[in-house]
């Protein structure tokens, strides 16, 4: 990695810190980011609501388990945004079908329920590592950072879920005081009955990741870029570059 283009001010910092960085760098580079992912965030969505004819749960289901496969997309515009490079759609599709084809059954699988795959998708992403130096990278990584990166995707669980019932109880405020029962009995029962309007809650719960992943996303680049910093002492040569240019 090119210290010297990076475009953040790195220093150690508590790991609180680190993921108010990656909140900061998704806020400053917002378009660049929604413009690149929201096509590609779209057309999955709209392959997953097709399934609804199956199960009413099914959308919801794969838009879940589907999210760290949706990351790498996400990790190549953030991991851009670093170096202060903004991305557009055609930047994102060039590189994009061998990121995704790469990494779609770790993604998946075993790393699908890992509490700090944000945390450890850097590594498999960006520095081009396997076998078995992959695995000692990972782990040297993760030392003394897992509880710092669980609790972190711990805290975005809980935004998440609180964005969804917050939209949900606001569309059930909105509805007429007589009808309101009948609607949570549908909430609760899926909608089966209801051809496509069963949709709804997980459109609701679609938007809710649209707005959070990359928050999540760029939290677990910003703790993987602090846990380098530490290991690596990027804050120091950053200085004495700033140094010697100045």
């Amino acid at each position: 990695m090119r210290v010297e283009a990076l475009a953040v001010a790195l220093r150690p910092r508590l790991a609180s810190e680190a993921s108010d960085l990656g909140v900061a760098l998704v806020r400053t580079h917002a378009r660049s980011v929604w413009r690149s992912f929201a096509p590609v965030y779209v057309a999955f969505l709209l392959l997953a609501c097709a399934t609804v004819e199956f199960r009413p749960w099914l959308p919801t289901l794969l838009i879940w388990w589907c999210k760290p496969w949706l990351d790498c997309c996400l990790l190549f515009i953030l991991s851009r945004a670093v170096f202060g490079q903004p991305t557009r759609f055609a930047d994102l599709w060039r590189p994009g079908a061998a990121i995704w084809r790469r990494q779609w059954l770790r993604t998946l699988l075993w790393q699908r329920l890992s509490p700090w795959r944000s945390f450890t998708q850097p590594v498999y992403q960006l520095e081009g590592q396997r076998g078995q130096p992959l695995r000692r990278r990972r782990r040297l990584l993760l030392d003394g950072q897992r509880g710092a990166a669980s609790a972190m995707m711990l805290a975005f669980i809980h935004v998440e879920l609180a964005l969804y019932l917050g939209l949900l109880a606001a569309v059930y405020w909105f509805i007429p005081r007589g009808a309101q029962s009948d609607v949570f009995d549908w909430f609760i029962s899926g909608g089966a009955d209801q051809g496509y309007w069963s949709l709804a809650p997980t459109l609701i719960y679609a938007a809710v990741v649209l707005i959070v992943e990359p928050f999540y996303v760029a939290s677990g680049l910003a703790l993987y870029l602090n846990r380098r910093v530490e290991l690596e002492a990027w804050d120091i040569e950053q200085e004495f570059r700033h140094d010697f240019d100045s």
